[in-house]
């Protein structure tokens, strides 16, 4: 039978040394008021488990009560490096388990199916599996074949904060779900905060997820528990409330009875809202000089990837990937499919980007809603996704990728870590990357650890494996390359107006080869600008990848205005 209890009794129920599995995906529906109450119960060596550490984990780090680690990726999305988890993998001063996605759902589904392991495609190309002893290579029972193999990954507690529970205890999830249901599965315990708390025989809201009172120990009704994350339809992300964590460092989140409306009102958008003449009003006036900008030629080059058949999902801290996907779908491939938030919302609309506003037009819009676990077997482990266009802090001229370490000045910095890439290197049928800023630093002779690459290259053994065949790419600032399959290295296609070869060399830390006819990139068309600057990113969210990270935080505060002015006006507020 379902406990409903207060705050501070869910909280009570986690002890020191739990495993500790954490829900909600990206900034949505973290269970923030829990995780504060348990640091105000003073618990200690915790062990974290969660696709994403985020949020979520620099909160448990600063509050010193994690021991263990278990994770696959953590930043603070479009402001920067997370800097308490940075801090205690350089120091050395917590254990840590990096997994691939895949690698880990099936961990979570080995402990929901009372298994001792689960396979798993390897992640071919990456060196993540030469460390730790949570994964082994075997050979197929059948086949003979490699695959991986994940141990059981047990979690002694999930925390959960959903939008509805009923009076029986039964909850339900709006929205995307993350891997909620793999630790679900997983768990021997889960402890939920919810917004309201219904009568029984009202959940069932549509795309949503019902979850049987059976697998639900105890409940606390928590109103704006996830803040400042969103729990979409009551609120969106606050934004300008993270902005200021990230600012001051201060922890404590306080939902005013203002921004809790300007929130709801946020939350409730959709895209026939944003008129041309109200986007018009509140957009930001960029400043530019004749022609196009860096990053309009990089959206058109990747929005030339993709076809009316192409499938397209978005990773994670990559706004310019969406602004190519919604310009490809605006121009010449209507028919493409858009997967958005971490693989929960499925086939999304053309919509005008935004921070504040994007989760409620992408959720208004989606023809399914899923989790991310979910996503991965239904499309990414059948080989249907066509591209996920991402970029990384560093990749060498055989197009192996490294988001995991790197020197700078004179000592070794922790970056984010590669989140899904180790498996979709192999899985979407063209890994295409960008850069935005080519240099010798970033592009360089070769990498000291991989986390991602595309190790089934061949056409051949990609069918063998039940993959499409694909191509490697690389659009920079500089130019475009592909990868030559035989010889296993970029090779230069074409250059981008006003670059010459000699300026890609030079900011290039190795040698890569050169297409016999080497072409010259197609500017983008007037039409093509027009769409990028006043339909699909009017704000220019866009530029958030090409700032430098001192002035992310001043161009993000700007937009954020211009989105307030915009959800007033639509809003009447």
């Amino acid at each position: 039978m379902t406990d409903f209890v207060t705050l501070d009794e869910l909280a009570e129920r986690v002890r020191d040394g739990s495993r500790l599995g954490i829900g909600g995906v990206h900034l949505s529906r973290l269970p923030i008021a829990l995780i504060q109450k348990i640091i105000a119960h003073g618990r200690k060596n915790l062990v974290f488990t969660s696709w994403g550490g985020g949020l979520a984990l620099e909160l448990l780090l600063e509050a010193r009560a994690v021991r263990k680690l278990v994770f696959c990726f953590s930043s603070l999305d479009i402001f920067g490096l997370a800097p308490r988890f940075r801090d205690a993998l350089e120091r050395n001063v917590i254990e840590v388990e990096e997994w691939s996605a895949l690698a880990m759902i099936q961990g979570l589904h080995a402990a929901h199916f009372n298994l001792p392991e689960m396979p798993f495609q390897l992640p071919k190309g990456s060196d993540l599996m030469s460390a730790g002893d949570f994964w082994k290579q075997e050979k197929s029972a059948f086949i003979g074949n490699p695959i991986g193999i994940a141990k059981r990954l047990d979690i002694d507690v999930l925390l959960l904060h959903t939008q509805r529970a009923d009076a029986a205890g039964n909850i339900e999830i709006q929205g995307a779900r993350g891997f909620d249901l793999s630790l679900l599965g997983a768990a021997r315990r889960t402890l939920v905060t919810v917004e309201e708390i219904v009568r029984v025989g009202e959940l069932g809201a549509p795309l949503s997820f019902v979850l049987p009172h059976t697998f639900v120990q105890a409940i606390a009704e928590v109103p704006g528990g996830a803040y400042p994350t969103s729990c979409l339809p009551y609120y969106s992300t606050d934004y300008e409330e993270l902005l200021r964590y990230v600012r001051t460092g201060q922890t404590s989140f306080t939902l005013s009875e203002s921004r809790k409306a300007f929130l709801g009102n946020a939350a409730s958008i959709r895209i026939p809202d944003l008129t041309p003449a109200r986007v018009e009003k509140h957009r930001i006036q960029i400043v530019r000089e004749n022609g196009f900008t860096s990053d309009e030629l990089l959206a058109v080059c990747l929005a030339r990837e993709y076809d009316n058949s192409s499938i397209c999902s978005v990773g994670s801290v990559s706004p310019l990937a969406m602004v190519s996907y919604l310009l490809a779908k605006a121009t010449h491939a209507p028919g493409l499919v858009i997967i958005a938030l971490n693989g929960g919302l499925i086939d999304i609309d053309e919509h005008p980007m935004s921070l504040t506003l994007a989760e409620p037009l992408e959720l208004g819009s989606a023809k399914a809603v899923w989790g991310a676990d979910e996503t991965y077997h239904w499309y990414y482990q059948q080989g249907r996704i066509t591209h996920e266009v991402i970029t990384v802090a560093q990749l060498d001229v055989r197009g192996r990728t490294n988001n995991a370490w790197v020197k700078a000045g004179g000592k070794r910095v922790r970056l984010p870590g590669q989140g899904g890439m180790a498996d979709v290197a192999n899985l979407h049928q063209h890994f295409v990357l960008y850069l935005t800023r080519h240099s010798r630093e970033r592009f360089v002779e070769s990498v000291r650890f991989c986390t991602a690459a595309r190790g089934l290259m061949s056409d051949v053994e990609r069918i063998e494996a039940g993959l499409k065949p694909g191509k490697v790419r690389l659009i920079s600032d500089l130019g475009i390359f592909e990868m030559d399959k035989e010889e296993g290295i970029f090779r230069l296609m074409s250059l981008h107006p006003r670059i010459t070869l000699e300026k890609v060399r030079e900011n290039t830390g190795g040698e890569f080869l050169i297409a016999d006819e080497l072409e010259s990139t197609e500017p983008p068309d007037p039409t093509e600008l027009d769409l990028i600057r006043n339909r699909i990113d009017p704000f220019g969210i866009r530029r958030l990848e090409f700032v430098p990270s001192r002035s992310r935080l001043d161009l993000i505060e700007s937009l954020l205005r211009a989105e307030s002015g915009l959800v007033s006006d639509i809003k009447g507020a």
